[in-house]
Order: C-alpha cells, then structure tokens, then sequence
C-alpha cells in the first residue's frame, strides 16, 4: 500500500455512511430525468451533486481522481442500452452501481489489476476453489462457466429438467480466489447457513475474479460490467440473493451483509438478483489468517 511521505499530512479518511446516503439521494433524483429527452438535465444534475463533499471525497481518492471517474460515468450513460441479460436495466442502477462500487477502486488504489487471462491463470496469489472444495474446505458454492460445447449443452439441459435447482448464472471464468476472500466467503457461509431456515441451500457465489481483459469481453457481450472494477483486483465478489427467496432466506442473507458493511468489514452494492461485494483493507489480514487457519497452517 502506498505510504504517506514525511511531512505531508495525511488527508482524512471519506465519510462512507455519508457517500452513501449521498448516493441514494442523487439516485432518485437521476431516477425524476431517466427519459432520453432529459440527458441535458441529467448531465447538469451530475455535474452538480457529484462536486458535493460527501460524494467528491470519495471520486477524488480514486486512482483515476476526480476527473476521471466523473467523465467514466458520463460515457458510461451515454453508452448505456438496457439489456435484460445485465444486471444494470436502467440509468438509476448503473448510476447507483458505479458510484457505490468506486469504495472498491478507493480503497484498493494502490492494487495493481490483473490485466490478461494469463495474469489470473498463473497468479500465485490465488488458490483453486476446485482444489478445495474437494477437501471439504470451504463453506459456499459456485458453478463453473462450461467450457465447451458439450458442457453448454449438458448445463442447458439440467436447467430444462430441473429450472430451479440452482440460480440461472453463467457461472465462474476463473475459479480462482485471494486467500482473504476465501476466508471471508467461508465465514459468510458459516453465518448464513446459522441464520438460514433449516434446509437452505449454502452460499452461492456467482462471480469472483476477472482479468481486465474479460471485463471488457463481458462489455462486448452486453453485460454490465464495470472498469475499473473490484474484481480486477482480486478482491471483490458477487453473491446470489434473488433465488434464495424461494427458501425464505433472501433476508437473512441481505440482513448480514449489510451488517457486515456496517461493521466496516464490506463494501456492499445491491445489483438486483446478485449482490456485489467487496472486501475494506481493514478485515483483510483477520480473514487471511481465518483462511491460513482452516487450511492447517
């Protein structure tokens, strides 16, 4: 992490429970414009609230500064068509989703992203979740992405015969993970499976990390996918939360994770079916050692 020089004053840390209230407040205001006839508006809008001190401290730590993450939202809605594989329909989500999510590059500024598919195949800071999960070891599921023909045709298949055994998800590219997250999501799981109704099924991950380089093939392909982004960085994950309704259990699921949040453990980003989440710095080694502690180590 990048150390402050002597003699330069450390600037305080954002306000996040008032980023994020500034954040709902300008939502439902972009949500009164979201008419195609109103883009001028919008824009004014943004370039108002956005300069507030609340929401600027949070842009202006960013790596991309104030600037940047500001004209990145403006070509981001200016490029925006809803499309219902996303998890982004409309302005007032990809607005909420974009600025909620830039804790994530605040906070791990300092990360460098993995950039190619290459970097997160041959990445030693990561682990196979394949390796461990068939050691018992950890305490969630995931689906892999199929990687060929006969896999796409054999997951359609299940999905005809059995439509609701598992939540309709592409499932992961990489199934790979930072150590802390694995330890995190493990003790998720732990939580949820405590607080669920009997017979809920575990935690379900629906995307853990991406390279640079498949953050922008999901773009190509329609989807809402975000740059710079958490999962670039190893260090954010989405979770299911729409499909666990079905069990009664959406609640307690959405109920600890903003628990979590407010304990200063999370950065939580409510994406509809799926929630986006990512790991503060400050929980980081407590659950990097929780992971070195459950693997024997």
């Amino acid at each position: 992490m990048r150390r402050v020089p002597r003699g330069v004053a450390r600037r305080p840390a954002p306000d996040l429970d008032a980023y994020r209230a500034a954040v709902a407040d300008l939502v439902v205001e972009v949500g009164a414009l979201a008419d195609p006839e109103s883009a001028g508006a919008r824009q004014v809008l943004l370039d108002e609230r956005l300069r507030e001190p609340a929401i600027a401290a949070v842009l202006d730590a960013t790596a991309q500064g104030f600037i940047g993450a500001r004209e990145t939202l403006l070509l981001e809605l200016s490029r925006h068509q809803p499309n219902p594989r996303t998890g982004l329909p409309d302005l007032t989500a990809l607005v909420r989703s974009y600025l909620l999510s830039r804790v994530d590059v605040m906070w791990w500024r300092d990360v460098a992203p993995f950039m190619t598919d290459a970097q997160v195949d041959a990445s030693a800071e990561l682990v196979d979740l394949e390796w461990l999960r068939r050691r018992d070891l950890l305490r969630f599921r995931y689906q892999e992405q199929p990687a060929s023909l006969l896999g796409r045709g054999a997951r359609a298949l299940g999905r005809r015969l059995l439509p609701d055994a598992r939540p309709r998800t592409a499932g992961l590219r990489f199934r790979r993970a930072r150590r802390e997250l694995v330890g995190l999501l493990n003790d998720l799981g732990r939580e949820f499976a405590r607080s669920a109704p009997p017979g809920t099924p575990p935690l379900e991950v629906t995307a853990l990390v991406h390279s640079a380089e498949h953050q922008h093939r999901l773009r190509r392909l329609g989807y809402a996918a975000l740059v710079p982004s958490g999962h670039c960085l190893g260090y954010a994950v989405d979770v299911e939360l729409a499909w666990f309704e079905r069990f009664d259990a959406r609640d307690a699921l959405a109920g600890l994770l903003l628990a979590r949040q407010r304990a200063g453990e999370l950065n939580v980003v409510d994406e509809g079916p799926a929630w986006h989440l990512c790991l503060a710095p400050a929980a980081r080694l407590r659950f990097a050692t929780a992971y070195e502690a459950e693997m024997g180590r």
